[in-house]
């Protein structure tokens, strides 16, 4: 029985948790062996982000695969229900996120879905293979805002994404409905176009700003950013790599917030946990061969914890490469700070229960 929905998160209360810095994974889809959906271990996903400390989760998102909206799969309602009525009993407070894609009635019946389901905000995945223009996508955003509070995406051209222009992200944080941005084009220049955007805008204090640029994000969360009112940050993290180790990650973040606060020592430890991270990540993300195990790469780490019943994913092309388990399993080896190991192995009975 679907346990009932709990109300949604107020918009101002939502972006004052989101200002705090949160660790947000962008969650995988559990499939088996035939590519069945499993229902039990999305379920027991949810249970662990929610145990590990994440202050969201993302759902039918890049990790989740696009392909959940495909008439073959027709998976998207499934899975944004399943994780809405597991947090509904286990969440508490957790943000939840629900990806929306497609042209404009797409993505705003996909929305109307979340709002139904019980999510506090969308993420606004951008349309595929360049049909909108860019005064489009600022029509369809302003559209999509009008159902739920939207969180901007800028993902990287190498899983799918597109460039934006620094006028495009202006006209963007000026869209009053807009809570936050994930910044993931992987790309200095471009991270920079966000975050100017938004700090010219007007509307800086209405607005958090979220590293998906899972290459660079110890980086991205201690670099500060002046303005007349002090410095600014990044806030969190909505991360694709957070959805491994999110127990870590939420550690990770409180050195972040130490280090921010002027604490020397822990300034010097993060500086060396930032390469290892990345390490980490090349290895999960697969960018040897420019991210085409990315996904898989997540399932893996999952999989062998017990969290995921196989690491299959929609689509054919989505595999680990050559190479990659062992390099995932090397990375983790070298720095077990990152890992979950203990942790999973600790609690996962109980999240299957």
């Amino acid at each position: 029985m679907s346990a009932a929905p709990r109300d949604r998160i107020a918009p101002s209360r939502m972006l004052a948790t989101l200002r705090a810095g949160l660790v947000v994974p962008a969650m995988p889809l559990a499939l088996d062996d035939d590519r069945r959906f499993d229902e039990h271990y999305q379920a027991a996903l949810a249970n662990y982000y929610a145990a590990a400390g994440a202050g969201g989760i993302a759902v039918a998102v890049h990790t989740t695969q696009f392909e959940i909206r495909d008439p073959a799969t027709r998976l998207l309602e499934p899975v944004l229900e399943v994780v809405a009525d597991t947090l509904a009993r286990t969440g508490g407070d957790l943000i939840r996120i629900a990806g929306v894609a497609g042209p404009t009635g797409q993505a705003v019946a996909e929305a109307r879905l979340a709002e139904r389901l019980g999510y506090d905000a969308v993420l606004l995945c951008p349309p595929m293979g360049g049909a909108m223009d860019e005064p489009g996508m600022l029509d369809r955003a302003r559209a999509v805002a009008e159902v739920l509070p939207v969180i901007g995406f800028y993902l990287q051209e190498a899983v799918g994404g597109r460039r934006l222009s620094a006028e495009f992200w202006r006209g963007f944080a000026e869209i009053e409905g807009v809570v936050a941005i994930k910044i993931a084009p992987f790309d200095r220049y471009r991270t920079l176009d966000v975050v100017s955007a938004v700090l010219e805008s007007g509307r800086a204090d209405r607005i958090a700003l979220y590293t998906g640029n899972d290459d660079n994000i110890v980086h991205d969360l201690t670099t500060p950013f002046e303005t007349p009112d002090g410095d600014r940050w990044i806030d969190g993290g909505l991360l694709g790599q957070w959805a491994v180790g999110t127990n870590a990650a939420v550690r990770l973040m409180e050195l972040v917030r130490a280090v921010r606060a002027g604490d020397a020592a822990k300034a010097d430890l993060l500086s060396r946990r930032a390469p290892q991270l990345t390490v980490a990540n090349a290895a999960v993300f697969d960018a040897a061969n420019a991210f085409r195990g990315c996904i898989a790469g997540v399932n893996y780490v999952l999989w062998r914890q017990g969290l995921l019943p196989s690491i299959r994913c929609l689509s054919d092309r989505e595999v680990l490469s050559p190479g990659q388990a062992e390099a995932i399993d090397d990375a983790f080896r070298r720095y077990p700070w990152l890992s979950d190991d203990d942790f999973v192995n600790e609690h996962r009975h109980g999240w299957f229960a």
